[in-house]
């Protein structure tokens, strides 16, 4: 439960972005709340954001050995822990953001935030076969960022599943490490734009199963991913496709249901920002990570981004003083 029903930055999301944001808050002596996520039906969807489900971190700077992301989160909560960041356990249930100060329900409880930053993160979408988490987290050989894990597949070759931009950029770039790129793609024509397509179609290293969709992934503990079992949607058959990674290319979707309508959104439903700022659409509202990045999505950018959003919130509550009030017990705790 929360300690108070008031407080000056309340932080929705505990990965790099969140964390990162509680730590400048907190040492800015804003004495933030941080709403740490999860408790969701979705066995993906856990304080700490997808490091928490991912096992080597290796191009986080600082950490020459590499690092689990699991490790990492730790440390970065810890840190904010230091200087006294107040963590409650859950996500968001409701928001009202048409007056400051803002209404906030959470799984303990309601708060009113007089800044608020969305730090909620996005998710990759998967193919939900029954291995596939197990071989995201546990296993290793499935992966849905070329840019973070394409280095561990030197010399391999590996599958990209996805028909659009996204899985078009991500086999031609691992086209530098892997031996092959296969994309398999559901349909016989790309969705991607005419250059990505013709970027891929001239790269020797990259080749194409059309009109096909991965059935199961094959491998274990000890051999990791070795294919995949492969079914032409034309013909019914099914054929076993050896490889040593698979990369899910199929999009991301980011983690904004509560605020659609409140705030201005992307094509994507990604939150709009302002420019060289994390300001959104609604003055006091900052939005810092991947739920407004829908380009890098890395982890160090996504720290980034935290810092930026908490001295933006800092700067707006030392140029926005809201005068003293007590929010009491009601049910709407805002001033009239």
């Amino acid at each position: 439960m929360p300690k108070k029903s008031k407080y000056r930055v309340v932080i929705l999301g505990s990965g790099p972005a969140g964390l990162t944001a509680a730590l400048y808050a907190s040492r800015a002596n804003l004495e933030p709340l941080v709403v740490d996520g999860g408790g969701g039906s979705d066995p993906t969807d856990v304080p700490g954001g997808q490091l928490m489900l991912t096992t080597d971190v290796d191009n986080y700077p600082g950490f020459p050995e590499g690092i689990l992301g699991p490790e990492m989160m730790d440390r970065f909560r810890r840190q904010a822990e230091r200087f006294d960041t107040e963590f409650t356990s859950g996500s968001l249930k409701t928001v009202d953001l048409s007056r400051r100060p803002f209404a906030l329900a959470i799984d303990e409880g309601k708060v009113i935030a007089e800044t608020l930053i969305i730090a909620t993160g996005a998710r990759a979408r998967w193919l939900g076969l029954p291995e596939e988490l197990e071989f995201r987290t546990r296993i290793g050989g499935v992966s849905a960022c070329a840019t973070c894990d394409a280095f561990f597949y030197k010399g391999k070759d590996v599958l990209v599943v996805g028909g659009g931009d996204t899985a078009m950029e991500e086999a031609t770039f691992l086209t530098k490490f892997a031996k092959q790129v296969t994309v398999v793609h559901r349909r016989d024509t790309l969705r991607a734009s005419k250059i990505m397509q013709e970027r891929a179609f001239k790269n020797p290293k990259v080749g194409f199963l059309w009109d096909s969709a991965i059935e199961k992934i094959l491998g274990s503990a000890e051999t990791k991913v070795t294919g995949a079992v492969v079914r032409n949607l034309r013909t019914d058959k099914l054929s076993e496709v050896p490889a040593g990674g698979i990369f899910m290319a199929i999009g991301h979707e980011p983690n904004t249901a509560p605020f659609r309508g409140q705030l201005e959104m992307d094509a994507g439903g990604y939150i709009v920002t302002a420019p060289r700022s994390t300001a959104t659409s609604v003055r006091g509202v900052f939005a810092a990570g991947d739920v407004q990045d829908s380009r890098y999505r890395q982890a160090v950018t996504a720290a980034g981004s935290g810092c930026m959003a908490a001295i933006d919130a800092e700067r707006f509550l030392g140029e926005h003083v809201t005068e003293d009030w007590d929010p009491g017990d009601t049910e709407d705790a805002r001033p009239s």
